[in-house]
């Protein structure tokens, strides 16, 4: 047996004490019941729980998932950004319907969003930038992700060059930022149980009733 092996079958999960969820106490919505575990996730010591799994599907249908920050949730739907010109943008432009996972382990819980994907005003997007750190907007400002990088120098002078400005311009625009925001179709919560008899609550949205349909699932 490789380490690897090893290491894997001797990890277990939820080492600690789980909380009760009681789906009939649920609200209606399922944005009210987002917003109460996060919170109570990072009080819970989650380590960043902003961040998420964004799944999307380029033009020849091939799935692809990477690990983005949550930039807020609220009635129009669940935020990210990055620049249009990378992968994941070039995706959602092909085909803006994507996925998205939270894990909070320190709690056993995870959400899961599916639906369709819109951009938001450029000036919404540039807001966001500009209300992060000065590192953030740096990035923004190198631009070309997801490109080929010829070496590791090429990155160190341009990123140098992208801090100076962005120390001496903390107001100068990423042209290809953009601010995306996924509206839920489906929104699932799950609660981990340690006899393995775990609480799945899925919200669907009813457009013939204008709300939400709420849903068990088995486990």
């Amino acid at each position: 047996m490789t380490d690897f092996d090893r290491t894997l079958r001797s990890l277990r999960v939820w080492d600690t004490e789980l909380p009760v969820f009681a789906p009939e106490t649920a609200p209606a919505e399922p944005l009210p019941l987002f917003h109460e575990w996060f919170v109570a996730a990072a009080e819970a010591g989650q380590v960043e729980p902003h961040t998420m799994s964004l799944a999307t599907v380029d033009e020849d249908g091939r799935p692809d998932v990477r690990t983005v920050m949550l930039h807020g949730a609220d009635a129009g739907g669940w935020h990210f950004a990055s620049h249009a010109t990378s992968a994941k943008g070039r995706q959602l432009a092909a085909r803006p319907e994507a996925a998205l996972g939270f894990y909070w382990p320190v709690q056993g819980r995870q959400v899961r969003v599916r639906g369709r994907v819109t951009t938001s005003p450029r000036d919404e997007a540039y807001a966001d930038l500009h209300a992060r750190t000065t590192g953030a907007l740096a990035s923004a400002l190198v631009g070309r992700q997801s490109e080929v990088l010829d070496d590791l120098d090429t990155l160190a002078r341009v990123s140098r060059a992208a801090w100076e400005r962005a120390e001496a311009e903390p107001g100068a625009h990423a042209e290809s930022w953009t601010l995306y925001v996924l509206e839920p179709a489906e929104v699932e919560f799950f609660q981990g149980d340690e006899r393995r008899r775990h609480v799945r609550l899925r919200y669907r949205r009813d457009a013939a009733a204008g709300g939400w349909t709420r849903e068990l699932l088995w486990p």
